[in-house]
């Protein structure tokens, strides 16, 4: 009955699924899904045991945050304040440079020691502004949002002034998602709520304990978008954050769509494919397709500032793996990552390896001084028990399991070669740009070759030569 149930999810999805609601978990039980991806640490777990079942704590505010001025994709902010300021919690401290950047707030109450540069998880030193907290959460007030009676422009606004982006880890300001350009046809809207990466649970956690949040602020994006129906995309090893979150849908304009278990399902592009059957072209955004994406926790933000008055000055962070106890922890803005770690019980012995973010697309910690800033969903410690030792060898044996695990459609082995190889010309020919990282290639390589290090390689190699003709052309 296949043909039936994907003609019955053409019509719930395009159409008004008022009168066929009733059969909504017939699509929902197969578990919609993407060509490609793959499912990693299965064979042993899949990581999340550590922390799924527990309940959010919130972390005491630190005495001292740095707050990055750039925590986002675009222009860093332009700091507002000086050392001996005096500033509140929720104050605007840096101001967006630019339509592709976003201001940040002072996720603590006291007074600004300065502005100086502290580690960033890419390796460099970047500016932030250090302020020493005394401990009053003194508020600067943000009046609420009448829903009814703001138009689109007013949200958008709002949620640009409030720095919010993209809280899966893309950290791209979401005002610019809400502002496609006027020949973009959009006419569907997705709260990405797969949580795909292996470990981390502070989405899972959030659609738990804030599920009338996040549909609250839902709504709100419809309304920015001016769209008729939002789908919520949940995997299917999150029955529980499913149920919840259809007992709190509380219109007809939004709805749960179960998907199946892979990685990387909440990919933008992938998640798009798995719950419309659309496909973004080539070197293209969601916009073209039709839809707009945006993280669990990005619209839980919105609610926060739209009907609390809170602009973005904290998040959940799951800390896990070696450490003392595995936990999910609201975290300020600006604490730093050592602080945050102390919080979780700290570090076991033997510590092979400090991950921010997921083990598939995080990035590795290069200093305990980097901050938890918007993009940080998870701290993960990796232990020797996290490297079981297996032959490595060298050379492609051409097996082909690459390709099939990419989500992408690529064939890794060739970009790889490429990279390795040094011809970037030929990377460029075979559409390397269009790789989303995720390393789903290098995790299936029976040789155990570095394929995702090699095609990232060639993938940067290009996309360099491309800025540099963009500046020529200016």
């Amino acid at each position: 009955n296949k043909p039936f149930l994907f003609v019955l999810r053409y019509v719930i999805m395009m159409h008004d699924w008022n009168f066929i609601f009733k059969n909504e978990r017939i699509i929902m039980s197969e578990g919609l899904t993407f060509k490609g991806g793959i499912h990693p640490l299965r064979e042993i777990h899949h990581g999340k045991s550590f922390t799924e079942q527990c309940q959010t704590v919130e972390m005491p505010a630190p005495k001292i945050v740095r707050i990055p001025l750039s925590q986002h994709i675009g222009a860093p902010a332009t700091p507002l304040v000086q050392p001996g300021d005096t500033v509140k919690m929720g104050q605007k401290i840096g101001e967006a440079a630019g339509f592709v950047s976003v201001p940040c707030h002072a996720s603590v109450s006291g007074k600004v020691l300065a502005i100086e540069n502290v580690p960033s998880i890419m390796g460099k030193m970047i500016p932030a502004v250090v302020i020493e907290n005394d401990f009053l959460d003194t508020k600067e007030e943000y009046a609420p949002v009448d829903l009814k009676t703001a138009d689109a422009k007013e949200l958008i606004s709002v949620i640009a002034d409030a720095g919010i982006v993209g809280m899966g880890g893309a950290t791209f300001p979401l005002h610019v998602k809400l502002s496609p350009p006027p020949d973009k046809n959009i006419n569907m809207l997705i709260i990405n709520g797969a949580e795909c990466e292996p470990f981390l649970t502070s989405d899972h956690r959030l659609m738990l304990e804030q599920p009338k949040q996040v549909i609250a602020g839902t709504k709100v994006l419809l309304a920015a978008l001016g769209v008729s129906k939002a789908f919520i995309g949940i995997e299917d090893n999150k029955q529980n954050a499913i149920a919840t979150l259809q007992n709190a849908i509380d219109t007809h304009a939004v709805r749960v769509v179960e998907l199946k278990t892979k990685y990387p399902q909440g990919s933008e592009k992938q998640i798009i494919e798995a719950i419309s059957g659309r496909v973004v072209p080539s070197g293209a955004l969601p916009a073209e397709a039709g839809v707009v994406v945006a993280n669990v926790a990005s619209a839980k933000a919105v609610a926060d500032r739209v009907f609390a008055g809170e602009p973005l000055i904290r998040r959940i962070v799951t800390v896990t793996g070696s450490v003392g106890k595995p936990q999910n922890l609201l975290v300020r803005i600006g604490t730093s990552f050592a602080e945050v770690l102390e919080a979780a019980g700290g570090m076991k012995e033997d510590i092979r390896k400090i991950v921010s973010g997921g083990p598939m697309m995080g990035l590795p910690v290069p200093s305990l001084d980097c901050v938890v800033t918007k993009g940080t969903s998870g701290l993960l410690v990796l232990g020797e028990e996290f490297f079981p030792q297996k032959e490595v060898l060298t050379a492609c044996i051409r097996c082909g399991k690459c390709a099939a695990a990419c989500p992408m459609h690529l064939m890794p082995m060739d970009l790889a070669a490429c990279g390795e190889k040094e011809l970037f010309e030929r990377a460029e020919s075979l559409n390397v740009t269009d790789c989303i990282n995720c390393g789903s290639c290098s995790y299936v390589c029976p040789a155990k070759r570095n394929v995702s290090q090699f095609i990232k390689l060639a993938k940067d190699q290009v996309l360099a030569k491309r800025a540099k003709e963009r500046a020529k052309q200016k």
